[in-house]
């Protein structure tokens, strides 16, 4: 059948991306975890509660940067949750994260770096975990919060407590009335009736942000302004088709990065040259990407960036390798053309597309899967069918909302900005005229004015 055949054909092309790693799990997990069930979503999103309420970016109003730091590592964390969860998932690839975490009655150093004077301390760690439980888990004692909460939530867990570890007193939580807010659970000292009116909605939210939006945008278009300046006076200095940024960073954030690629081409001119044509990423590794966009890794240094230029000639051919092997694995395949479409999954680097269709041409080789090849170009037709969609609807609503920008974070599908952007459609937001609209996972007014909303947002009856 053709849908076997396309599933075995996935399978068979990123079966060997599977992670393999030795953890010493007795120090990272409590000894009740090894006899536990696995948690739903909803009692993830419940354990994590304490995670959220210290790394929430509404209580770093006063410090920018830190905000905006919280707010794009949760993003990403989220993603990561979601991908955890969608079934008969093959692999995830370590992500990496950055908190500033709040001083609170649960937390402490301990043997981690010790509280700023403003009472938040910095936390990286990286997670390459496969199920939802343990990654909970990790993230609470990467932040030196408790785990005790976690128990509870496990049925299946033995009810003794392990003597060498703390016990919490049973004494229920009172928390912060933002806590409920931002985590969607149900304030008990306030009835159902009271909470369902509370609940966030688009148009509340709106009427709620709205001018606080409206008024920072105001602010920011001085360094607006700045920023299309630099952008413009490097892309004709270095030749480039585009620069672009991979999240989305503040405006003052884009301008340092400007200034620093701008004083890298001062010292190195001739060198970047070699990135004439291309289009610039500043994201959050250094390479090239499978569609032969030049990363910049935000947290690399010069010399980082200098070596990638110099090494651009010799992506070139890797480049030319590659679609010659693309023509080859259609050739297999009845003729089909081999379209990597970076925004229907997880960014590759040259390199890693590069084997990744190496290991799967040898496959074909030795198996000769026998697949039609119109099924095959059926799916590629609506993938691009889905595309023309999106872009069809985001124009429609930039133009029906009289918008100045329309965009969507790169972990928002397409299939989600479709659904977000048609019952977009059906709303009547004054407030949204003129502003700049991110469709995300979250409520949020960004530093410079861009409001955020997530994709399935509520407008009376909640989006499942």
């Amino acid at each position: 059948m053709p849908g076997s055949c396309c599933t075995y054909i996935y399978s068979e092309m990123f079966c060997h991306l599977r992670p393999v790693r030795r953890l010493c799990l007795e120090k990272v997990f409590p000894r009740w975890f090894f006899s536990s069930r696995a948690l739903s979503g909803a009692e993830a999103v419940n354990a994590l509660r304490p995670f959220y309420f210290a790394v929430h970016p509404d209580f770093f109003g006063q410090h920018p940067r830190e905000r905006e730091v919280n707010e794009n590592s949760l993003q990403r964390l989220s993603v990561y949750l979601e991908t955890l969860q969608k079934p008969g998932f093959k692999s995830l690839k370590p992500t990496q994260l950055t908190f500033y975490v709040r001083e609170t009655d649960q937390n402490s150093p301990g043997g981690q770096e010790p509280f700023s004077p403003f009472g938040f301390r910095a936390v990286k760690f990286t997670l390459h975990t496969r199920d939802l439980l343990s990654t909970v888990l990790y993230i609470l004692n990467s932040c030196s919060l408790s785990v005790e909460h976690v128990q509870s939530l496990n049925s299946s867990v033995h009810p003794q407590p392990v003597k060498e570890e703390k016990r919490m007193s049973d004494r229920p939580i009172k928390w912060d009335k933002s806590y409920y807010a931002f985590t969607g659970s149900r304030d008990p000292d306030e009835g159902l009736e009271q909470a369902s009116k509370r609940e966030t909605t688009l148009s509340s939210w709106l009427d709620n942000n709205g001018k606080q939006a409206t008024k920072k945008l105001e602010n920011s278009l001085p360094l607006r302004k700045e920023l299309d300046r630099l952008k413009n006076e490097l892309s004709h200095q270095l030749q480039l088709s585009d620069i672009r940024w991979q999240r989305s960073w503040g405006l003052a954030h884009r301008c340092s990065q400007l200034h620093s690629l701008g004083r890298l081409a001062q010292q190195n001119l001739e060198t970047l040259k070699n990135a004439k044509g291309c289009t610039v990423i500043f994201t959050d590794r250094s390479g090239i990407s499978a569609v032969g966009h030049v990363m910049l890794g935000t947290m690399d240094v010069h010399h980082h960036w200098t070596k990638l230029f110099e090494r651009l000639p010799s992506y070139f051919d890797l480049q030319r390798r590659l679609m010659l092997l693309e023509d080859q694995i259609g050739c297999l395949l009845g003729g089909i053309q081999v379209v990597y479409i970076e925004e229907l999954q997880p960014v590759l680097t040259l390199e890693e597309y590069y084997s990744l269709l190496h290991v799967f041409h040898n496959r074909l080789l030795k198996t000769r899967i026998p697949c039609h090849p119109r099924s095959l170009s059926g799916l590629q037709m609506i993938l691009n069918r889905l595309k023309v969609i999106e872009n069809e609807l985001i124009q429609a609503s930039t133009k029906k909302f009289s918008l100045e920008k329309f965009y969507k974070e790169p972990s928002v599908s397409s299939k989600q900005m479709v659904e977000c952007c048609e019952r977009l459609l059906e709303q009547s937001l004054p407030y949204l005229q003129g502003m700049r609209l991110c469709i995300s996972h979250f409520y949020s007014v960004m530093q410079d004015g861009d409001l955020c909303i997530p994709w399935n947002w509520k407008n009376g009856e909640a989006v499942k």
